[in-house]
């Protein structure tokens, strides 16, 4: 059960990875390397753009891990038991917690109607930290204590000052007419597709999204652009794809290295398994996805 619970989250962590802009700093370096390509990527849209694909692999992939990856225990009769008893001695929501969810649920609504109201996400997440601090449901100490949110600021502001400083100094616009010269003449579908297909697999080169991300979008948008995909369609179906080739191996990601890490799948099983579940996710994002994408008029 342990197995079958430990893969099943990795899986849905991957899907609602992709769903949501917000939901891992691929995601983020994705927006802001896009912004530098002259495409700009907000939430909503980016919901409209997966909200199929994804969901159609919420509901299958948990059949699929089930079938493939079956657990030995397959009847729980005492756990609704067990969850009432934990819950009762959670006792009550408290103020805070009250607030929390309040202020939680204003970000969320704010970074939806960001590009309608015209407000950057980063000012929506400043604001909601300080609603925090204001109702006392954290304090400065919370904030300093948080090692993790501050490592990711730090690392992250600097990946994408270094992507900025090497697309500036030609690197990136070396890549990109070295990569477009070999795929010249080609229709700039195909061309997508494939760009897709090389940001996904060599994901099993980096032990790092972010630094895959970092590294890699924006050449290849860059190429997917001047082969003459439209822009917002290039943009969002690679920001797409470097969500979900973190289903790659066991150090793709932070989740997958704790979920890994915990030893309930062997490493041969993650492998093979997300070999298999790489390639359905690849068809359903590659075709339903570009299709579902035509539909609302991404090109």
């Amino acid at each position: 059960m342990g197995a079958y619970l430990t893969f099943i989250e990795f899986q849905v962590n991957i899907i609602t990875s992709s769903l949501f802009m917000t939901a891992c700093a691929p995601n983020l370096i994705a927006v802001a390397l896009a912004g530098k390509a002259g495409v700009t990527l907000s939430w909503m849209p980016w919901l409209m753009a997966s909200i199929v694909p994804a969901a159609i692999c919420l509901i299958v992939v948990p059949y699929f891990v089930y079938k493939l990856y079956p657990p030995e225990i397959k009847e729980t009769p005492n756990a609704k038991e067990w969850a009432d008893e934990e819950l009762a001695k959670m006792g009550k929501l408290t103020l805070s917690e009250k607030l929390m969810a309040a202020i939680f649920a204003i970000t969320l609504v704010l970074w939806m109607l960001s590009s309608t109201l015209g407000i950057d996400a980063t000012l929506i997440a400043f604001i909601s930290v300080s609603l925090l601090l204001l109702t006392g449901v954290l304090t400065p100490k919370d904030l300093l204590s948080e090692t993790g949110a501050w490592n990711i600021l730090i690392w992250l502001s600097i990946l994408v000052f270094m992507a900025e400083k090497l697309t500036q100094f030609g690197l990136i616009g070396w890549i990109s007419s070295s990569i477009s010269n070999a795929m010249k003449g080609l229709n700039w579908l195909i061309v997508l597709v494939v760009l897709a297909l090389v940001l996904f697999y060599t994901h099993y080169l980096f032990a790092s999204a972010t630094a895959h991300n970092s590294a890699m979008y924006l050449p290849l948008l860059t190429v997917a652009i001047s082969a003459g995909a439209p822009k917002l369609l290039a943009a969002q179906f690679l920001a797409l794809f470097s969500a979900i080739m973190g289903s790659t191996t066991h150090y793709s990601s932070p989740a997958a290295s704790v979920l890994a890490s915990s030893g309930y799948v062997k490493q041969d099983e993650w492998w093979k398994l997300s070999f298999i579940f790489g390639i359905f996710y690849i068809l359903v994002y590659g075709i339903i996805g570009l299709a579902w994408m035509k539909l609302i008029g991404m090109w």
